[in-house]
C-alpha cells in the first residue's frame, strides 16, 4: 500500500484480501471433509486453497499472493496450534509462490497454469519435506520424496485445470 492511496482504495484492498483469505480458509475446511481417497498416499491433499493463491498471484500481485499464503498459515497456527504446523504451512506456500513467480517472469515462453500449478504443488511438497527432515533432524523423510512429487503432479495438474476452467470468471471479477 502505497501512501498516496485513498482510504477508499485501502478499504477496497483490505476487503479483496479479507475475501481471498476466507475462501482459502473455506475451501480448506471442505477439502477436509472430503473421506480419504483409499489409493492416496497419507498426507496427500488435493490442495484446494492453493487455486486461491494463484488467482491473487495472477490477478492481484506477488506481494498479495506472498501475503495470502503468510495469513494462511498464521491461520493453520490458530487452528492447529503449534509453530510447527505454522512451519510447514508456511515453507510449502512460500516455495511453491516463489517457483509461480519465477515461472512467469519467463517472458520469452508462455507457460500454462497447469503446469505453473504442478510445479508450484512439487514445490510445495519438497519445501514441506525439507523442514519435516530439519525439525526431526533425520533424512529419511526423503524416502518419501517419490510419493511426495507424483503427488504433487497429480494434485498439481487437478488444481491447474480448476484454475483453468475459473479463469474466465475469475477475469471477470477483476475488472469489477
Amino acid at each position: 500500500m502505497s501512501s498516496k492511496q485513498s482510504n477508499a482504495e485501502r478499504i477496497q484492498w483490505m476487503t479483496k484480501m479479507a475475501l481471498m483469505l476466507a475462501l482459502a480458509i473455506l475451501l480448506n475446511i471442505v477439502e477436509s471433509m472430503i473421506p480419504a481417497i483409499p489409493t492416496l498416499p497419507p498426507g496427500v491433499k488435493l490442495g484446494l486453497s492453493n487455486i486461491v493463491v494463484m488467482y491473487c498471484l495472477f490477478f492481484l500481485g506477488k506481494k498479495e499472493a506472498l501475503m495470502l499464503a503468510f495469513l494462511k498459515s498464521g491461520f493453520v497456527l490458530l487452528a492447529r496450534g503449534g509453530p510447527i504446523a505454522f512451519l510447514m504451512s508456511f515453507s510449502g506456500g512460500l516455495c511453491s509462490i516463489l517457483i509461480m513467480i519465477f515461472l512467469l517472469s519467463l517472458k520469452k515462453r508462455s507457460v500454462s497454469y497447469i503446469i505453473i500449478s504442478i510445479c508450484a504443488a512439487v514445490a510445495h511438497n519438497a519445501a514441506q519435506l525439507l523442514v519435516s527432515a530439519l525439525l526431526l533432524q533425520n533424512g529419511m523423510v526423503f524416502y518419501y520424496l517419490p510419493i511426495l512429487v507424483l503427488s504433487g503432479v497429480g494434485m498439481g495438474f487437478l488444481t491447474g485445470i480448476t484454475l483453468r476452467v475459473l479463469m474466465p470468471a475469475l477475469g471477470r471479477l477483476k475488472r469489477q
